[in-house]
């Protein structure tokens, strides 16, 4: 069971489901987070909620390739892990001109990992809007991650495709220039649906894609899976919310193990496209971030 939202005629926003059989029901909250409070209020989860609203509702004829999809959540804040992937943490070290014992070799092993503020609502985008690539930097990357849902209390209430873009020299030249390899317009999309927590088997079992397309042309392309990760959802999200408080709706992007080659960095005009089993295709063509129209940002 997953959950989108889409834009109907007059640009009114609407939350629904697709079911497992591909079937979609307008839902009646309008927002994810409005679900969250309905479950809570009613002391049911959002899949009961959910269950209980459709159970006498007819599909609407559309299929799901024929919406104008939004990002699934606005979340207030968008945080990130790092070197949770053995492959991230062999990029990182390649970046900063190091071979081993480095300050990523120590996080990669230490008890607390690494955890850093990625995006804010303003700056989050979703399926087919342009992200985009800073004018000041040479080496620019997609990070495929898988990305948790979660309430205030940290309860993972969903899994969502999420594109950690990133500035690779930026950060290679000094690890305190982070925040500006990481975060700036456009830097951040998720999409194209939540896939409810408690309606998947295993969430470390999800194969992860990413394709880059130029001119038509596949140039890059690779594939993990999240029985990869070093560390649990749990793990992560419970250093999220130690003595900082989040809200409901908040994302947590999981880390990335897909780096294109060292040859590689993102052009105006390619296509990214992250595709991870049971929630869908995250799609974003690429622009120059200060080609970007304010207005954009609101997808």
């Amino acid at each position: 069971m997953r959950i989108i939202r889409f834009k109907k005629k007059m640009n009114v926003e609407q939350l629904a489901v697709v079911t497992n059989d591909d079937n979609i029901f307008e839902l009646t909250v309008d927002s994810f987070q409005d679900l969250i409070s309905k479950a809570d209020k009613d002391n049911k989860s959002c899949s009961q909620i959910i269950e209980a609203e459709i159970k006498n509702k007819q599909p609407i004829p559309q299929e799901l390739s024929e919406l104008e999809l939004l990002v699934p959540v606005v979340s207030d804040e968008v945080w990130a892990a790092g070197v949770t992937y053995s492959k991230s943490k062999e990029a990182r070290n390649r970046e900063a001109n190091v071979q081993t014992n480095s300050f990523y070799d120590k996080v990669y092993d230490a008890e607390r990992p690494e955890i850093f503020m990625k995006s804010t609502a303003r700056r989050l985008i979703g399926p087919d809007v342009p992200v985009g690539i800073r004018t000041d930097s040479n080496w620019q990357i997609p990070e495929p991650e898988l990305a948790l849902v979660v309430k205030a209390d940290g309860e993972i209430l969903g899994y969502t495709i999420g594109n950690d873009m990133s500035s690779r020299d930026i950060e290679g030249e000094n690890p305190l220039y982070l925040p500006q390899a990481k975060m700036w317009k456009h830097s951040c999309s998720i999409g194209p649906a939540i896939l409810l927590a408690d309606t998947i088997d295993d969430p470390y079992k999800l194969e992860i894609e990413c394709r880059i397309q130029r001119d038509g042309e596949i140039v890059s392309k690779g594939s993990a899976n999240t029985s990869m990760l070093k560390r649990s959802y749990n793990e992560l999200v419970s250093y999220l919310i130690k003595d900082n408080d989040i809200l409901d709706g908040t994302t947590l992007l999981t880390g990335t193990c897909i780096i294109p080659d060292d040859s590689f960095t993102l052009q105006e005009g390619d296509v990214i496209e992250i595709e991870i089993e049971s929630i869908g295709v995250l799609r974003n063509s690429v622009k120059l971030a200060s080609n970007i129209l304010t207005k954009e940002s609101s997808k």
